[in-house]
């Protein structure tokens, strides 16, 4: 019988200021470099601003291929346009599940010209197999993500994934997919603890974007403070506590593809000779062709 273990924190990371897009300015959390220490995932960016000028500009029209965008907005409208004609608009609490698979050319543009634009955007790689699929959406609105209330107060939100939490299985929108990812909003009260199950050889990440929280690992515990990424051990669970003045997070969670990561920009595949034929296709104009 395997023993119940709590997951100890290994890192914890700070984001860097970046610019992307046409001059959208962005906090890198990880993301270009040492990428299996994170597989699957590639990138986490979070955008969050009350000044236009840091987010107008948007993401014009870029291509991708060879692996999944997921953007999330906690606050702001952002319109998604493809060059297949596909538009969504992306609004609080809203989520697009971007599969590029063979190739996708699209924008990302906001849909106002003051306010607060906040979220984030995870990128996902493929396994080989499935990196030449056609291009797929997913659109959730806020209404479609599950929401379930935790016993001391807080707030989750599942918008990948499944978990079992009281004796209930709580299931997100998305599921099915190879690399098993679990994606969590939290919202903690002040000192409110949380178990998660999480898979034991999963990839683990936590990123805190408001508060602070307690890593209450196996071995010790560890502190993670508003812009840091927490990266875990192996374990079946991840053990919260929220810092008195509560804690906002998201918990990032994956089974890890274990395959060579060859990137170029917004082209993602398993060897140069497969990048220098995505960048061949879009010259020629058949990425999704």
């Amino acid at each position: 019988m395997n023993q119940f273990k709590k997951r100890d924190l290994l890192e914890a990371i700070v984001g860097q200021p970046a610019s992307d897009g046409d001059g959208v300015k962005l906090t890198r959390v990880f993301g270009g470099r040492d990428a299996a220490r994170f597989d699957p995932f590639l990138m986490l960016d979070e955008f969050g601003s009350d000044s236009a000028d840091d987010y107008i500009g948007g993401f014009p029209s870029h291509p991708h291929r060879g692996f999944e965008t997921v953007t999330y907005m906690l606050e702001g409208r952002m319109l998604h346009e493809d060059h297949l004609g596909n538009r969504g608009l992306l609004e609080p609490g809203g989520v697009q599940w971007m599969t590029a698979g063979r190739g996708i050319i699209h924008s990302e543009m906001p849909q106002q010209d003051h306010g607060t634009m906040r979220g984030f955007q995870l990128w996902l790689n493929l396994p080989a197999t499935e990196k030449m699929q056609p291009a797929h959406y997913q659109d959730l609105p806020a209404d479609a993500v599950t929401q379930h209330r935790l016993p001391g107060g807080g707030l989750l939100k599942l918008i990948a994934g499944e978990l079992t939490l009281e004796d209930r299985t709580l299931r997100g929108a998305i599921t099915g997919k190879s690399t098993q990812p679990l994606y969590l909003d939290l919202l903690l009260q002040p000192n409110e603890r949380l178990e998660l199950p999480v898979p034991t050889a999963h990839t683990l990440l936590s990123y805190i974007y408001e508060g602070g929280v307690e890593a209450q690992g196996q071995q010790r515990n560890a502190e993670l403070k508003a812009g840091q990424l927490g990266r875990f051990d192996h374990g079946d669970a991840l053990a919260l506590k929220a810092g008195p003045a509560g804690a906002r997070l998201l918990v990032i969670a994956g089974k890890p593809i274990g395959e060579p990561v060859v990137q170029y920009g917004p082209f993602v595949m398993n060897s140069e000779a497969e990048i220098h034929q995505a960048v061949r296709d879009y010259q020629l104009g058949q990425l999704a062709g």
